[in-house]
This record gives structure tokens, sequence and C-alpha cells, in this order.
């Protein structure tokens, strides 16, 4: 029986989730379908129940037109059988050229073609994956609610939005009695922490929300394999880069090199922990493309930091 870290899992609504959000941007994409699979029998096998993926995976590939990842899923799920113990994460809004955005259309024709690819009758969070302001909050809400009353999906929840038009979309919901955004989907971490916090944050806080911040590892550079003078073969090896030449990025890289160093643990697991750490915040995400790489992720379950290192780290990377 594979170690279950239940004891610590987070709640988002009425869903238990693991404290590692397994990312699927890379199924079908940079990872095949065997590397796929192989990498999500790891994060099961390890206790990992929560996986989040988008209808827009990976269309900004050649060839690709999106929905690559969720079939990829969709498959595993019909191999393994294994639907039911997973916590199952998509999105909405920004899938084909002829279907994004929020509009009831939109939203109805998206959410049957994810439960098509992924071989299921429900999807357990579901995003609005970016906002979209042609539509009033009232109309996409509304349409939610309909998915979650017919129990086609479980919880709703938005990733790219402003704090106002977040506020607004809660307040609607609670008025109407519609169904509610239980969590959000920052762009939030160590180096990047201008978007989240602060007034995103506050709301999120005010309304229960649980975040579940996306590229929780800065595109690799807080794995700590991007230093001064090295090469990374990685097709996101530039935008790591890019925070080598700030000030802030070799400052958060000697912390957290410090702080790894006193537990014996990777970087990326202490970039997690000081992620998972902040108020709000349930699951981190970070996307695996081999199984080599699960271990550092995982570890987050069982990586707890002092707070004298939580202020450490949260100081180099003001």
């Amino acid at each position: 029986m594979a170690h279950n870290h239940a004891h610590n899992h987070q709640k988002i609504g009425n869903l238990s989730v693991h404290p590692l959000a397994l990312g699927g941007n890379v199924f079908g994409w940079t990872a095949d379908e065997t590397e796929s699979f192989a990498v999500l029998d790891a994060y099961a096998a390890a206790g990992g129940n929560f996986i989040d993926t988008a209808d827009a995976y990976s269309a900004w590939v050649p060839g690709n037109s999106g929905g690559e990842s969720e079939t990829v899923i969709g498959k595993w799920f019909a191999s393994r059988g294994n639907r039911a113990d997973i916590v199952l994460a998509t999105k909405v809004g920004a899938g084909y050229p002829d279907r994004r955005g929020l509009s009831s259309t939109a939203i109805k024709t998206g959410v049957e073609d994810s439960l098509r690819r992924l071989g299921t009758d429900y999807i357990d969070l579901y995003y609005t994956h970016y906002d979209d302001l042609s539509v009033p909050v009232e109309e996409f809400l509304s349409t939610l609610d309909a998915l979650v009353k017919e129990g086609k999906v479980r919880e709703i929840a938005a990733s790219n939005i402003t704090p106002e038009r977040l506020a607004e979309a809660l307040e609607f919901s609670d008025a109407e009695g519609l169904a509610k955004y239980a969590a959000i989907q920052p762009h939030y971490n160590l180096v990047s922490r201008e978007t989240y916090e602060g007034e995103l944050a506050a709301v999120a806080a005010r309304h229960g929300l649980a975040a579940v911040p996306y590229y929780a590892l800065a595109s690799g550079f807080l794995t700590g394999k991007y230093r001064p003078g090295t090469t990374v073969d990685s097709p996101r090896a530039e935008g790591a880069g890019k925070y080598l030449s700030s000030e802030r990025g070799p400052r958060v890289l000697a912390a957290l090199d410090e702080v790894a160093a006193a537990h014996g643990a990777e970087v990326a697991t202490v970039a997690l922990a000081w992620l998972a750490a902040q108020p709000t915040v349930a699951s981190p995400l970070a996307s695996a493309r081999t199984v080599e790489q699960l271990p550092a992720l995982l570890a987050v379950a069982d990586l707890k930091l002092a707070e004298a290192e939580l202020a450490r780290l949260t100081e180099a990377s003001a």
C-alpha cells in the first residue's frame, strides 16, 4: 500500500487534495504518452491525487490543436480504472480560436469536449482559464452553476482574473445563491510575488478561496539548475534565464541553497514549501516531464520550514 499523506491533504471547497498539484501541460507536448503515463503512475503511487490540465494544452505546439493533454489523461484513466481516485482539474475559455472566452455557448461546448476527451462524466474542479470582460459575471456564473447542478462539475475556480472581477463574481454568487469560485490559480512563486500578493490574495482570503499557484517553480528557475554561467537544455531555459539577470534571482537562490542544505532537501522542494506556507495556498502546481523529476516535487508534502527560514526566503525575494 502506497503511503498516502492523507493527514496533510488540503481542502478546496468539498474536495480533498494532495499538497502537490501535478501539472498536465507537458502531457502530449514534451512528454509523449508513454512518458506521461509513467509520470502519472509514479505520482499516484506516491499518494498524489490532484491533476491539473486545460482544454488548451498544448495548442501552442505546431501540429497540435489543443486537447492533447486531456486526451492523454483520459487514456490513462481508461487503462488504470482509477478515475474516482483522482481530483481532476481542467479549464475552459482559452481553447480554440472559434471558442475562446466565457460565453454560455463557449462554456457548454467546452465542457462537453473536455468530458469526451477525458473519458469521464464529471470534472472535479473547473476553472475559467482567463477572464472574459465581454461577458457579465452573471452569464458565466449561471452557466457554471447549471453544470454543477447537472453533476458535470463539482467545484468551480478562476485562473487569470483581476481582484475587481473576482470580488464581483464572488459577491454575485453569494447574492444569488449560485455556485461560487472555491479556488484561484494565480501566477505566484518566490521570484514573482506581485501578481498575487496584495489585493488578489486579500479577496481570496476574505472569501475562503484556496490558491493553487502556477509557475510555482518559475519555469524551472527555482529548481536551482539554472546558475550563472550554466547552460541547460530545456524548452524553458530562456524563461528561467531572465531571473538570473535580476538582482533578486541570485539572492533567492542563495537563500534556497542555505535552507535546502539545512534540511538535506532539494532546492525545488524548499521553493514549493515556501509557497505552501503562504496564506491561502493549498497546493502549489508543478509539472514533471520525467519520473526522475517527481520526488523533489512530492517531497513538499513532508517538508515544514521553520518561521525563521520562511522569513529568510521572504526577505531574499522582496
